[in-house]
């Protein structure tokens, strides 16, 4: 049973770890999302607007660089964002089975305790008889 507890807490660490992955990707998506739509405010002189996408640029390269960074960053955003929700709901699923693995484990102390069946433990030496 340690084996399988053991198991349990790394996938819970290995969980939080892919989770604070997901966040830092998050992070990244809005710093490309405010980056490219800095990018089509400097670079665009009259950038026609769809909610937070550009549309109906000019030919320079550097108006699509700007578009690019806008949807780069929405998709990275959105993708950080469900992979941390998803790795989240993973490492609680772990540790509600660890949980579990935890009480089974405490109940079957408590009936090795009250069945009074001799434990692991040493039992005291007899004294030496004094000669």
């Amino acid at each position: 049973m340690l084996n399988f507890s053991y198991y349990l807490h790394e996938k819970a660490e290995e969980s939080r770890h892919n989770e604070c992955l997901g966040f830092l990707i998050a992070i990244l998506g809005s710093v490309f999302l405010v980056g490219g739509t800095i990018q089509t405010l400097v670079t665009v002189q009259r950038p026609q607007w769809f909610l937070i996408f550009p549309y109906q640029l000019g030919s320079s390269p550097y108006d699509f660089l700007g578009l690019a960074f806008t949807v780069l960053g929405v998709m990275l955003f959105l993708g950080g964002v469900v992979l941390g929700v998803y790795y989240a709901s993973q490492r609680s699923w772990y540790f509600n089975a660890l949980k579990e693995s935890y009480k089974f484990e405490e109940e079957k102390l408590k009936a090795q305790g009250q069945n009074k069946q001799p434990s692991f433990q040493q039992q005291e030496q007899p004294a030496q008889l004094a000669t």
